[in-house]
């Protein structure tokens, strides 16, 4: 005859024990879990009699694990952990029309998501959620089908298709400079302006920095009239837009902003950046239909955009 397998305890107690293991009081287990103590008393007694052996040393005001009450934590707080994460990755599953893209906050405010009903027309069966951010993800295990991202070639991972490079130059309002008292001719007239400057680490002594552009200028010793700061390229720019200052822009990010004359550059002095941009597509979804029209719609909107800025 062969042995009974030994019979699990109801797991229903394990989420009372787990919580007042962790946090060694009933009462504050009671509130995590929306009981009353005396329920949460209940579960443990009931717990320890299923198992044939004390959890808790009950002291005044205070509990402390037993050998086999730890032994027991270790084990529950894993399969918990790992049954929330599992639950939550479920919830996270997407839809199958839909197609997860990440890139920069700057790239998807200013490029991407303006020309959105373009893609929508061509392509009304794709469900597209964008996931933007500065981290370099991992595709496969965040679930993402395409990545859209910046740096330098040789950083890229194999497979990665070029999107377009880049171009610095400074930008403004065009009503920021229309009185005469503000007008923007020459270098040193930056000294009228506001300056306003991009804090992210790789900006520093590139041509997004503007003591890097000041120097090219010949006017590094140059007093601006003031400085505004911001984390997100885009959010800069927005600035700019407003009229509140001079900002280094980036095409073709902001070619839209420059045909429409949102913004304009007065000074003619440009940089060719040594970033560009990349398509990267995962590995698991590199095949499905809708990952293969975005990545050449996206290739037709840059198409698109040298066409407009090649025309007269």
């Amino acid at each position: 005859m062969t042995a009974r397998r030994f019979e699990l305890p109801p797991l229903d107690l394990l989420p009372a024990f787990e919580a007042a293991a962790r946090t060694l009081s009933f009462t504050r287990a009671a509130a995590e879990l929306f009981l009353t103590q005396s329920a949460v008393s209940r579960q443990i007694k009931t717990l320890e009699e299923r198992l044939g052996c004390v959890l808790f040393e009950r002291r005044t005001r205070a509990l402390r694990l037993t050998d086999a009450g730890q032994d027991l934590y270790r084990v529950t707080a894993e399969v918990l952990d790992r049954l929330r994460r599992t639950v939550a990755r479920l919830h996270r599953e997407p839809p199958p029309g839909m197609l997860t893209v990440t890139t920069t906050p700057g790239l998807a405010s200013l490029w991407l998501i303006p020309r959105l009903q373009r893609l929508r027309a061509l392509h009304p069966q794709i469900e597209l959620r964008i996931a933007a951010t500065n981290d370099v993800l991992d595709l496969e295990r965040a679930r993402i089908d395409v990545a859209i991202r910046y740096g330098i070639p040789q950083s890229q991972p194999p497979g990665a298709v070029s999107l377009f490079g880049e171009e610095a130059f400074p930008v403004c309002s065009p009503a920021l400079i229309a009185a005469p008292s503000q007008r923007l001719e020459t270098p040193s007239d930056l000294s009228r302006h506001v300056l306003l400057h991009l804090d992210y680490p790789s900006a520093r002594g590139s041509w997004l920095d503007w003591e890097t552009w000041l120097t090219a200028l010949g006017v590094a010793d140059l007093q601006p009239a003031g400085a505004l700061h911001f984390t997100h390229y885009d959010q800069m720019i927005h600035a700019a837009m407003a009229g509140q200052g001079i900002a280094l822009g980036r095409t073709p990010m902001i070619g839209q902003l420059i045909r429409d004359r949102k913004l304009v550059p007065p000074l003619a002095r440009t940089a060719a950046l040594p970033r560009a941009y990349f398509v990267v597509a995962s590995a698991l979804a590199a095949g499905k239909p809708q990952v293969q029209a975005f990545t050449a719609w996206l290739h037709a909107e840059v198409a698109l955009d040298a066409g407009l800025d090649a025309a007269p």
